[in-house]
């Protein structure tokens, strides 16, 4: 089975061509400029520009994927603000061109998109409406639309606040980011007021797995187990590197003024990928103390 994976460049998608290779199947990467880490064994990459249809039609033709999974976006709420026309180009034009490319295939296509869709009042299930609060989020929804209408066959899958361990070339995480400041003794505000249902990586992929192996279709949530603030999650990985959380000063997201609306109370619930996908999510302690061993 051949696997493409969109945004292989970035945290979600390097983590994901990592996994997936390692479990045996034929992983194709496809991201814009050269390739930025070591491909693994039965991974190939090839750099494409989703924003123009014409090479990811070429791209299709040349690797005839079964799956395609779609992490590539702009990902950002703030910059989405600022720049609204790029925003809708990488996240909705570019989802667009994917499923065109798609068409001649028999591919299953898996879109990622985002708790952002939703507005306040979550954890929010499948069947919640819509309600983004930002065009980060308007954009990512119009983009579900695109894949619902499309009549091929597909599942949308949506995590939330994406955490793990970090690799050379990829972005830190939120967890590597509190980490290196607490080692390097610089004080860090963290937000008390906004709770999410973070997501651990291997989780994603493991729950993926199950979406590819059992070509589940419809819309799955691929969050965590645990409702937590960012200064929770914070106090969390003080406490598993041992690091000196006194430098973690609790504060409301008032502190942070952002062009942007967030939810107070977000995060997704995952019963139905628990009980369709026998998903299993470890703790975001349990989650912690894995990404910890790995660095030992």
């Amino acid at each position: 089975m051949k696997i493409m994976i969109t945004g292989v460049n970035g945290f979600t998608g390097q983590h994901l061509f990592r996994i997936l290779a390692g479990k045996g199947f034929e992983v194709h990467g496809i991201s814009r400029g050269p390739v930025r880490f070591a491909l693994p064994e039965r991974g190939f990459y090839h750099p494409v520009e989703l924003t123009n249809v014409r090479t990811v039609i070429d791209c299709f033709d040349l690797v005839k994927p079964d799956v395609v999974i779609h992490t590539a976006a702009m990902s950002k709420p703030d910059e989405c603000h600022q720049n609204p026309q790029a925003c809708l180009l990488q996240n909705v034009e570019a989802t667009r061109h994917l499923l065109e490319a798609s068409r001649p295939h028999p591919v299953h296509f898996i879109y990622f998109s985002t708790d952002f869709i939703f507005g306040e009042h979550g954890p929010h299930s499948e069947d919640d409406l819509p309600a983004p609060l930002n065009f980060y989020g308007e954009s990512k929804w119009k983009a579900e639309q695109l894949v619902e209408a499309s009549g091929i066959t597909a599942t949308i899958v949506r995590p939330v606040f994406i955490y793990g361990n970090q690799y050379p070339g990829m972005r830190p995480s939120f967890i590597q980011w509190v980490k290196q400041q607490l080692q390097t003794g610089k004080p860090i505000q963290v937000v008390t007021d906004q709770l999410r249902t973070p997501t651990y990586v291997n989780d994603l992929a493991m729950g993926l797995q199950q979406i590819i192996t059992y070509q589940r279709q419809g819309v799955y949530h691929l969050a965590g187990k645990d409702i937590v603030s960012p200064c929770e999650m914070a106090f969390a990985v003080a406490d598993v590197w041992g690091l000196d959380a006194t430098l973690i000063e609790p504060v409301t997201a008032d502190v942070f003024p952002e062009p942007v609306r967030r939810a107070k109370q977000s995060g997704l619930q995952i019963q139905k990928a628990v009980r369709e996908l026998s998903y299993q999510p470890l703790s975001f302690r349990e989650a912690l103390q894995e990404i910890h061993a790995a660095e030992t």
